[in-house]
């Protein structure tokens, strides 16, 4: 078995224009006085502290962004493309919605827009491996997503033919992180077309079981949608690969269940918390990434419709760090064994 790594955070919802929070180097200190020992980099938004392109030009230019980090005693857990993930695949419904994730000069021109994202996520596989990365965080864009509910009745091979578009434009990506020695790791999450394991089994399907088409697993996307979260992880642990500690609650009641009824995140049945405040059993989730030996990193991504994302960012160290399983390297009833000796077992079987 294997200890995995942490505690990480991921750096994405802190981002601001006021210090400590507007600059790496600031924010690194921030993070480490923590406790954190590690950092997933956000690399799209106009805020950014990484440059993806020159990321995957220049070694260089990694090797001074994980030395700025390790000044602070912190490490890179993964990258993120959430943003450029999503861009992938956008159907049309959602084109002006999501056109504030690409740059201003693409937005409006769908098909530019989409062609950046690819060059993107492709570039982050680069630099993923220039930083010394295995493991890479983002998301897969949808295409179906509009036609989630089966009302109106969909039309005969609908859903068919959006995975299997969204195979066609994610096979070439995942080439390009095979080459790279690098696992794409999917949130799953609603608002993508792999929001489950059903839909993730169908993309798999449509990537011919691609080895680097792999799965960032987050317990409260699981939670929120009323998915047997522990039997995920029994199900799926070979493909996951990243993790995001979140915490989340879900309490329906006479007037709004799973789909929310449009609510504010504060009114909504199922909402996320910051940890150790919602209903995920962490120690379960911890116990058997530990069993299946996941070796990767525990990062915190916080996201909580009542608690301020700073207390939540200074209870998510310890809370991370105290469930971290150091795992064992002898079977707790040793001490009872004995030599192997074939015949005292025949004698003992009545042979």
């Amino acid at each position: 078995m294997k200890t995995l790594k942490g505690p990480g955070i991921f750096l994405a919802q802190f981002i601001g224009d006021k210090p400590p929070f507007d600059k790496l180097e600031t924010m690194a200190k921030w993070g480490a006085d923590l406790g954190y020992v590690g950092v997933q980099m956000p690399t799209g938004g106009a805020d950014s502290f990484f440059d993806l392109a020159r990321a995957a030009e220049s070694q260089a230019y990694c090797d001074d962004i994980a030395g700025l980090l390790a000044d602070h005693g912190l490490q890179i857990t993964e990258l993120s493309t959430h943003l450029q993930g999503q861009l992938v695949a956008v159907h049309p419904a959602y084109d002006e919605l999501f056109d504030g994730f690409a740059p201003p000069e693409l937005r409006g021109k769908p098909q530019a827009r989409q062609e950046w994202a690819v060059g993107q996520v492709k570039a982050a596989a680069v630099a993923s491996r220039r930083l010394g990365l295995n493991a890479h965080a983002t998301f897969s864009g949808a295409l179906a997503w509009p036609y989630f509910y089966p009302w109106p009745q969909r039309p005969v091979g609908l859903v068919e033919e959006a995975f299997a578009e969204l195979g066609r434009r994610w096979k070439p990506i995942l080439d390009v992180f095979e080459e790279n020695g690098v696992d794409a790791c999917y949130e799953i999450h609603p608002g993508e077309d792999l929001h489950d394991g059903a839909t993730f089994e169908r993309f798999l399907d449509e990537v011919g079981g691609h080895p680097r088409a792999n799965i960032l697993y987050d317990p409260s996307h699981l939670v929120l949608q009323q998915l047997d979260y522990l039997g995920y992880i029994d199900r799926y642990h070979e493909r996951i690969k990243a993790f995001h500690v979140k915490d989340a609650e879900f309490r329906p009641s006479a007037q709004a269940g799973v789909y929310g009824g449009y609510l504010g995140w504060a009114e909504r049945p199922g909402r996320f918390r910051s940890l150790g405040d919602g209903q995920v059993d962490f120690k379960a989730i911890f116990s058997k990434l530990a069993q299946y030996d996941y070796d990767g990193w525990a990062v915190l991504e916080w996201e909580c419709a009542l608690k301020h994302p700073e207390q939540g960012a200074r209870e998510g160290a310890p809370f991370i760090r105290d469930h971290i399983i150091q795992v064992t390297d002898k079977a707790f009833d040793d001490f009872a064994g004995g030599a192997s000796d074939p015949g005292r077992n025949r004698r003992l079987l009545g042979l």
